[in-house]
Order: structure tokens, then C-alpha cells, then sequence
């Protein structure tokens, strides 16, 4: 009985570091192609566009953490993502926080000159009114604010997943993932029958490349 675990242990200690590497490697990169794509389809609709795409990103992070498995880049390749994007998050929070209060604010101030007005026939929504350019420039701020972060959590997943790919000799042809603007750097973008997807590209190679 002995023998048989004694052969067991020496077994496991001969395998192939890199192939197993290599197979938690594959796993954190198919987690990271839908981060990616799921991240950059909210940046599309941020920005007003119809996507269809649905894939929660911020919940598929979170399992991860929650299961608590190396197979995770934020676990296994490079811990600082999770601080990013704990960070990212917590900015975009804000931001459409600051945006709704503005729009609330707005919308009590337009209320009063409105029932002003009523009462006493005076043209007091005029101020109400007068404040729409403001709002309409709180509107772009936090528009812009979440588009510039969403971009900003999306190249950083794609460098990573580039490092990823180089660092345990995985096939950048088989991480294609979906994208909806084309303002990363570092890939190679096709677009085809089913949509448009990006390829990382080696660190050497130029920026981004529309086929």
C-alpha cells in the first residue's frame, strides 16, 4: 500500500509544471475574453448604442473571487487586477451617483418653479428651464467619465490577457473575443459574419489592425 502512494507522490512530482500552468493559464484567459467583451458591450451602451451582447462582468469576477480557485488571472497571473478594478468600480459608482442626484436636483427645481408659476402667474419655470444646458453638460461629464473608465478596465484586461498568451505560449487565435469600439491598442480586429473580434497581438507588434 505503501509502494502503490509512494508511486502515487513521485508521479505528481514528474508531471509537466508548464502543461499544468498552461491549463490554468487557458482557463483565466476564457475568463478574461468575456470580461473584456462584456466590459466593452456597457461601453457601447453607454455611449447610446443597441448591443444585444449580455454577459455580467462584474458578476463573473466576483464568482471567481468567491470560489476562491487559482484558475483566475486575478488570482494566478497578476493579483493588481483585482485592485484595479475594485478601484475602476468604485469610480464609476460615483459617477453615476453624482449624475442621478444632479438629475433629481434638476427635476425638484423645475417642480417648484412649475407650482410657482401656477400659484402666482408668474414665469418662474423660465429658471427651471434656464438650468437644461447644465444638466445637459452633467449629462456628458458622467457620460464621457464612464466611457473613459469602461476603455481604461478593458485595455487593461487586454494587455493582461496578452501576457497571459506570451507568458505560457497559448494561441492568440483561440481568445478571440467580441469588441464594439475599436480604440484598443494591441489587437487585431476582423470583422465577419458573426461580429467583429479582436486578437491580442505580440508585444512587438503595432497597434491596432482593422481587417
Amino acid at each position: 500500500m505503501s509502494e502503490r502512494i509512494r508511486d502515487s507522490v513521485e508521479v505528481a512530482l514528474d508531471l509537466d509544471e508548464k502543461s499544468v500552468y498552461s491549463h490554468i493559464a487557458h482557463e483565466s484567459a476564457e475568463d478574461m475574453i468575456r470580461i473584456i467583451s462584456s466590459i466593452d458591450a456597457e461601453r457601447a451602451r453607454n455611449r447610446g448604442e443597441v448591443i444585444y451582447y449580455n454577459d455580467d462582468w462584474d458578476d463573473l469576477i466576483r464568482k471567481r473571487i468567491a470560489k476562491g480557485k487559482r484558475h483566475t488571472a486575478f488570482d494566478f497571473y497578476n493579483p493588481a487586477l483585482l485592485d484595479i478594478w475594485e478601484r475602476k468600480v468604485g469610480e464609476m459608482k460615483k459617477l453615476r451617483t453624482f449624475v442621478r442626484i444632479a438629475y433629481a436636483l434638476w427635476g425638484v427645481t423645475f417642480g417648484v418653479t412649475l407650482i410657482l408659476t401656477v400659484l402666482y402667474g408668474q414665469p418662474w419655470v423660465l429658471v427651471g428651464l434656464s438650468s437644461i444646458p447644465l444638466l445637459l453638460l452633467v449629462r456628458d461629464v458622467g457620460k464621457n467619465g464612464l466611457d473613459f473608465r469602461y476603455y481604461q478596465l478593458g485595455q487593461f484586461f487586454i494587455d493582461e490577457l496578452r501576457g497571459l498568451v506570451e507568458k505560457y505560449a497559448l494561441d492568440p487565435r483561440s481568445y478571440g473575443f467580441k469588441v464594439f469600439n475599436y480604440d484598443y491598442f494591441g489587437v487585431s480586429v476582423e470583422r465577419g459574419k458573426e461580429g467583429t473580434v479582436a486578437y491580442v497581438l505580440p508585444e512587438e507588434a503595432p497597434g491596432e489592425n482593422v481587417k
